[in-house]
């Protein structure tokens, strides 16, 4: 085609050189304009026909798709094959200039491939998290890792284009600079590595609870990438944790817990030793009048008088005098069974679970008496109210069994001290 410009030109009394050139100008426009109006074409005509079946469409990878791009990247090979093809055909007979639009024209070629099975990647990424299985397997970082294949392989065709080499001969060069690839790739392999131990161990998936204080984080996990895994924190800010000290060092992740029945509540109440005695008369009638004590005083009486009758004692625990002889009821013994027939009719509480009111060994802050048990609602607001209120009810009941908290004397205590 170029032969026959040329000659038209000379015919208008133009020299060759200056023919030559021009010619040359002119079939470079002429195909670039081509390529342009195919380009167009494909882009109008082309990707409005795909947008309106993925619209009409049920399915939702094809949206994905579009939203992603891929079509709209793969659309740009299509002028690029127009520039190839028709190379040859256009420029005969200068095999130096189609030698140099060819080299360029794959270039291109490769990086539109390259970018295109990127998009496809990141719309199969897309897809595989509307699935309930990308919450426990995630898959961004293999993703990740076959994007940084590709665009290797892409880097090596494109230096092979320009340097007229075939592509092994330099992949056969990449063997000197291992140990330096090795080094700049460290956190790259490492992340890697360490991503497929996470994730076929299914130790940590986007959505999880976990709690690093290495890194300062504890909130939800919101990303899992090759080198590093993002927390946003519950005051929320964002932690970057790299993947491999997930492996290396230890983390907590809440997760059994969100997929038990309940959320556990353990909280101790520290009772002033000096405040627990044995019950008197007057207590145990005040005790067998509370709904929550009424079947247990009646039963645990009745057991201990009649222990006490079989020793042949004369005395019995409902006398106003103490005999330390016999077995006799103790205010925190009666707190423990008020606590936990209190529990155990909470709306709250998860019964299936471990419910459990026990007596922890003494300490210089006075006597532990520790709640075991599991709220029913895991939400973190709720349970905290379900905690607060429990724990409101059985402090305000305390003074009822005579029963004092135990806390370290303040400031106002030591002015209520009179000074001699």
């Amino acid at each position: 085609m170029i032969f026959y410009l040329q000659e038209f030109l000379v015919n208008q009394e133009l020299n060759i050189q200056l023919a030559t050139l021009v010619s040359i100008i002119i079939a470079i426009i002429g195909l670039l304009i081509t390529a342009l109006f195919f380009n167009k074409l494909g882009r109008q005509h082309g990707l409005k026909l795909i947008s309106r079946i993925a619209l009409k469409s049920n399915n939702q990878w094809d949206d994905i798709l579009l939203k992603r791009k891929v079509f709209n990247r793969f659309s740009h090979f299509i002028p690029a094959m127009v520039i190839y093809i028709s190379t040859p055909f256009v420029f005969t007979g200068h095999q130096q200039l189609i030698s140099v639009i060819t080299s360029i024209t794959n270039i291109y070629m490769v990086i539109i491939v390259a970018l295109t099975i990127g998009a496809i990647l990141n719309a199969v990424l897309d897809i595989y998290r509307t699935h309930p299985v990308a919450k426990e397997i995630p898959i961004k970082g293999f993703m990740q890792v076959i994007k940084l294949i590709i665009y290797f392989i892409s880097g090596v065709l494109v230096f092979s284009i320009l340097l007229n080499k075939s592509p092994l001969y330099l992949i056969s060069g990449f063997g000197a600079l291992t140990a330096v690839l090795m080094l700049v790739f460290k956190d790259t392999l490492l992340g890697f590595v360490a991503g497929i131990q996470l994730t076929a161990n299914r130790m940590i998936a986007n959505g999880d609870w976990i709690e690093m204080p290495k890194f300062g984080a504890d909130g939800e996990v919101l990303d899992v990438t090759l080198t590093t895994v993002k927390v946003r924190n519950w005051d929320n800010t964002v932690s970057t944790i790299p993947t491999y000290s997930l492996m290396t060092g230890s983390f907590k992740n809440w997760r059994g817990m969100s997929e038990s029945d309940g959320r556990r509540i353990k909280r101790s109440i520290h009772i002033d030793i000096n405040s627990i005695e044995f019950c008197t008369a007057e207590m145990l009638d005040r005790f067998s009048k509370i709904n929550h004590l009424k079947d247990y005083m009646k039963n645990k009486l009745s057991e201990i008088n009649a222990d006490n009758q079989l020793e042949s004692f004369k005395e019995t625990v409902s006398s106003t005098h103490q005999n330390f002889n016999t077995r006799q009821l103790t205010n925190i013994g009666c707190f423990r069974a008020y606590v936990l027939h209190y529990l155990k009719n909470h709306p709250m509480i998860n019964q299936q679970l471990t419910l459990l009111v026990r007596q922890l060994a003494p300490t210089q802050n006075g006597l532990p008496i520790e709640i075991y048990v599991f709220s029913t609602d895991k939400v973190w607001v709720n349970y905290e109210a379900i905690q607060a209120d429990i724990f409101d009810h059985l402090l305000a009941v305390l003074h009822e069994f005579e029963l004092n908290v135990f806390q370290n004397p303040g400031g106002r205590d030591f002015a209520k001290i009179s000074v001699p």
